[in-house]
């Protein structure tokens, strides 16, 4: 078993049904347990469970890119299930990060979530050299522009049925970061 983290870790989930309604409101899974990132984490069902017991859910800020100035909403329900750590919250219109991201994901151009946390109890498989998080410490979930796992989007419910298709700059901005972020 490892020693607790103590360093900030994030990490990026495939939420394949979160939406985004026209009103703001944010639902949908911010992290699905059995999933390896790029940073070769695996988060274990179980894993949220103390955390959301100890932490009163208007105590884990709903950010922008991890950045701790940019809080955008808030969420009224947060709780683990068979499948994940489903999420369900709202932008704040009031605050002008809001509106622009509310802006943003209706046109395609951020669509990504992720979970910020510390490891409480977390075992590396020495074969595969994955992180199998045991236990963490939820801090906050953030909409992000490059989540960890590739494919890990959200979808605006105003947008049209079918997911928008990456533009070839957009591919290209993801690998550069990607590159930058495995030195």
């Amino acid at each position: 078993m490892l020693a607790p983290d103590t360093n900030y870790t994030v990490a990026s989930v495939f939420a394949p049904r979160t939406a985004f309604g026209p009103d703001g409101t944010v639902e949908g899974y911010a992290s699905l347990f059995g999933e390896i990132d790029q940073a070769r984490d695996m988060v274990m069902k179980g894993a949220f469970v103390e955390t959301l017991a100890r932490r009163n859910v208007r105590r884990v800020p709903m950010l922008f890119q991890h950045d701790p100035s940019e809080p955008v909403g808030i969420w009224y329900e947060l709780r683990e299930d068979a499948r994940g750590l489903y999420a369900r919250g709202k932008l704040i219109p009031d605050v002008a990060r809001g509106r622009e991201l509310l802006s943003l994901i209706r046109e395609g151009a951020i669509d990504g979530l992720s979970i910020g946390f510390r490891t409480v109890k977390g075992r590396i498989d020495p074969r595969t050299r994955v992180r199998r998080l045991i236990a963490v410490d939820l801090w906050e979930i953030s909409i992000v522009t490059f989540p960890l796992l590739a494919g890990a989007r959200v979808h605006a419910v105003k947008q049209a049925p079918s997911r928008p298709q990456s533009s070839f700059a957009r591919t290209r901005a993801e690998r550069a970061w990607r590159s930058l972020a495995a030195r």
